[in-house]
């Protein structure tokens, strides 16, 4: 059940995203539910092993580049999902962290266990 309420929660966040950036667009729910799902699952499968392949950058860089590599994994989702358009690098970057930031936020204020801790 938890799974699929965070699943609700990021599909809600990609529905917040055209609201603050004119350069990224949703055309349904539907679509976010897509995007959503086809986001979890590039983090937990392509994620892991670019941020290996790309480890030494990201030590120099103290950790940024990760936020590169989001913002790379955010647009290419954007460029396979159908009605979830995101109008380029740039824009992703802004949109890849300000979807992080809108998905925790929401997260931490729906998804509370017995004792009240996210």
């Amino acid at each position: 059940m938890r799974l699929l309420i965070t699943w609700l929660i990021n599909a809600a966040a990609l529905m917040a995203l055209p609201f603050l950036m004119s350069s990224v667009s949703v055309s349904n729910f539907t679509s976010a539910l897509i995007a959503a799902l086809v986001l979890g699952l590039v983090n937990t499968l392509i994620r892991p092993v670019l941020v290996i392949l790309t480890l030494p950058v990201t030590v120099l860089s103290l950790g940024l580049f990760i936020l590169v590599i989001n913002a790379f994994l955010f647009w290419m989702v954007s460029r396979w999902v159908d009605g979830f358009n995101v109008g380029g690098f740039g824009s992703a970057f802004i949109a890849a962290i300000l979807y992080s930031i809108i998905s925790w936020a929401l997260s931490a204020l729906l998804l509370k266990d017995k004792d009240g801790n996210s």
